[in-house]
């Protein structure tokens, strides 16, 4: 009877150990598109969607710091609207309010280094991104997603499926 309480505690001493194991990643961020859902206003026109990307990171370096302004750590959240002109798919300039500059959907992610001795990092990214291309006739979009670290270590690029927008 105590050889078998014995083992019984070491297969838990086991499995709590195991539990416990350090997450190994690449300190390359690695994305992965998770989901997006679009948001309409309240006339039912789709106006901005939500963009779900799953990542992990090695080394745990993902985020800037509100003191990070300057290239190259302006952004770190790197989106490209595309659109499917006849069958073709195209990046549209699409111009700000002053008409001199490009609207930019590049974001950027708050820094979350985990504190203790394993800094890798794993989770989801969420950005409400604009959809719909007010000055377009064309009605299906896509993204085009990568990151990067405080090494400046891209991601892979991930792209979206199909987004269909209501414009009408």
């Amino acid at each position: 009877m105590k050889i078998g309480a014995k083992v019984f505690l070491f297969l838990i001493s086991c499995l709590v150990v195991s539990c416990l194991k350090k997450d190994e990643y690449s300190n390359i961020p690695n994305i992965e598109y998770e989901s997006f859902t679009k948001i309409n206003n309240i006339n039912g026109i789709d106006n901005r969607g939500i963009l779900r990307i799953k990542f992990s990171d090695g080394d745990g370096d993902i985020g800037l710091s509100d003191n990070d302004i300057i290239y190259p750590y302006d952004y770190n959240l790197f989106i490209k609207f595309l659109e499917k002109q006849k069958g073709v798919w195209v990046e549209p300039k699409i111009a700000n309010g002053d008409d001199t500059t490009y609207f930019s959907f590049n974001s950027r992610i708050p820094i979350i280094t985990p504190v203790g001795e394993n800094k890798s990092v794993k989770g989801v990214i969420e950005d409400t991104v604009f959809i719909n291309n007010f000055l377009s006739p064309f009605d299906t979009i896509c993204f085009e997603i990568y990151i990067k670290d405080r090494a400046l270590n891209s991601s892979n690029t991930i792209r979206t499926t199909d987004i269909i927008v209501n414009k009408n």
